[in-house]
């Protein structure tokens, strides 16, 4: 995991010393029908599955393997030096009963303590495991029903380091689908995620960890696709997401909601979104914590209901019962750009702070987006709620008073080769900046006609320079914006 990390190298230079030493250790094989396991679907395995990890484990590491099959199981707990390899044409099926998943009550306490204490795999305080095979997980998911705490996860790993899940296929989840908390070195490459039976079908939550690569995966899931998310005072840093396909009835790219410790140098980039109902891409932080230094680049997207959507509230929600409520946090330091979206929905995007805690230095560039249209000028004029308690989509204000961005209680932004359009007309200019500071806009364009391009309120320092605004009724709707070589109606 390590070698993967840097490249390779500390990989490669350790099998060639260790290659002129003494001849290569044999991978260790441990087959789970050996040990007793059916594979009939219909027969418990999970004492014999058990027993195969277990054994594994106390000969040093190796690999346990399940060849072609169905094995009905229940909580299979996941140890040190192990990797579990799900074969072509092997599924491993989860009971249907909550009684074969007994409760895990981990060490790291968090937020998810409310949520569940169940899973078909589970791993806590371990190293160097991996899940892997092209066979599948399929969790029966639609037999579950009623709260929380009565819905498994399928993969559940807390505080482990060196964890690598690849190839597999997941299916049809009781609750969310993976769950890594508090864990370090994590690679999750090539799998594919499809769950949409229950509530709360999350594709990959990503916990307080550090130290994150995803790549490769494709997902469709009843909840946020790939949700970024920090459930205690521990930051989720260091995280790249890569050439990912998503569809979400949900969100499909989310940091958020949970934000107690924050998040920190987040990369993603070179993703298909499709066929989701709330934002493509949601950044949030309302629990207190901080993001600083997230880059977005390289995204494609139809039939969103918001291509962007980027919060700071203030819900303020503790992680401990009883404990004291967190101050707002901050949201800093974030470029998107390089993005391509169709078919939006018609409410439109939101870069939304809060009064005395702005959102700052957000880059927006080269990004063209299709809006439905259809907006009205009531739309404009009433007065949008500060909501800053409330639970974050982009929905969350109603119908917003620009079709394309509404910016609020932002300071430092910069808008750079922007294009904006419409399916059907729409009433609302293209941009209102609300109490924002310190914003240049250049190089945009309207694709359609709008009443304005811009809709000023309470703003300084806002300058509009070499902008294609020839389909605007007018450029600007208020005052105090520097306006240089723009093309004007």
């Amino acid at each position: 995991m390590r070698g993967e990390f840097l490249g390779g190298l500390v990989g490669a230079g350790a099998a060639s010393t260790a290659g002129a030493e003494a001849p290569a250790r044999k991978p260790v094989q441990f087959q789970a029908r050996d040990f007793g396991a059916i594979g009939d679907g219909v027969r418990p395995d999970t004492k014999a599955l058990q027993a195969a990890i277990d054994a594994c484990a106390e000969g040093g590491g190796g690999t346990v393997v399940l060849p072609a099959g169905k094995y009905l199981s229940g909580t299979l707990v996941l140890k040190s030096n192990i990797t579990l390899l799900i074969e072509a044409g092997a599924v491993l099926l989860g009971s249907r009963q909550l009684s074969d998943y007994p409760s895990h009550v981990p060490a790291f306490r968090s937020y998810t303590d409310t949520y569940t204490e169940r899973s078909l795999l589970y791993a806590e305080n371990a190293q160097n495991l991996a899940i892997a095979g092209r066979g599948t997980m399929d969790g029966q998911g639609k037999a579950f029903s009623g709260p929380y705490k009565m819905r498994p996860y399928m993969i559940r790993i807390i505080q482990c380091r060196n964890v690598t899940v690849s190839d597999v296929t997941i299916e049809n989840s009781p609750m969310w689908v993976q769950h890594y908390l508090a864990c370090e070195e994590v690679i999750i490459r090539g799998i594919r995620v499809h769950s949409r039976v229950n509530q709360n079908n999350d594709g990959i939550d990503i916990d307080c960890c550090q130290k994150v690569a995803i790549s490769g995966c494709e997902i469709s899931s009843g909840d946020d696709a790939i949700v970024l998310k920090s459930t205690a005072d521990r930051i989720t840093r260091d995280v790249t997401i890569t050439g990912c396909v998503l569809s979400s009835a949900c969100n499909a790219l989310k940091l958020g909601t949970e934000s107690n410790g924050g998040f920190e140098n987040i990369a993603i980039s070179n993703c298909t979104i499709y066929n989701t109902r709330l934002a493509g891409l949601a950044l949030e932080t309302v629990d207190g914590g901080v993001i600083d230094r997230v880059t977005v680049t390289n995204l494609t997207m139809d039939h969103v209901g918001a291509p962007i959507f980027l919060r700071l509230g203030d819900r303020g929600r503790p992680f401990r019962e009883g404990g004291e409520k967190p101050p707002a946090g901050s949201f800093r330091n974030v470029t998107i750009g390089n993005v391509e979206a169709t078919g939006c929905g018609k409410t439109g995007c939101a870069v939304a702070g809060l009064p005395g805690h702005p959102i700052e230095n957000v880059t927006l560039h080269d990004i063209r987006l299709q809006f439905t249209g259809g907006g009205r000028y009531q739309d404009v004029a009433r007065e949008i709620p500060e909501n800053s308690a409330k639970y974050p989509e982009y929905n969350m204000f109603g119908m917003l008073p620009a079709y394309g961005l509404f910016c609020r209680h932002v300071r430092g932004l910069r808008l750079d080769n922007i294009d904006l359009g419409l399916e059907r007309p729409d009433e609302r200019p293209a941009v209102m900046f609300d109490d924002v500071e310190e914003a240049l806009v250049q190089g945009c364009r309207l694709q359609s006609a709008a009443s304005a391009f811009l809709r000023v309120r309470g703003s300084k320092a806002v300058s509009l320079i070499g902008n294609d605004l020839s389909h605007a009724e007018q450029a600007v709707d208020g005052e105090g914006v520097f306006q240089a070589a723009n093309r004007l109606p």
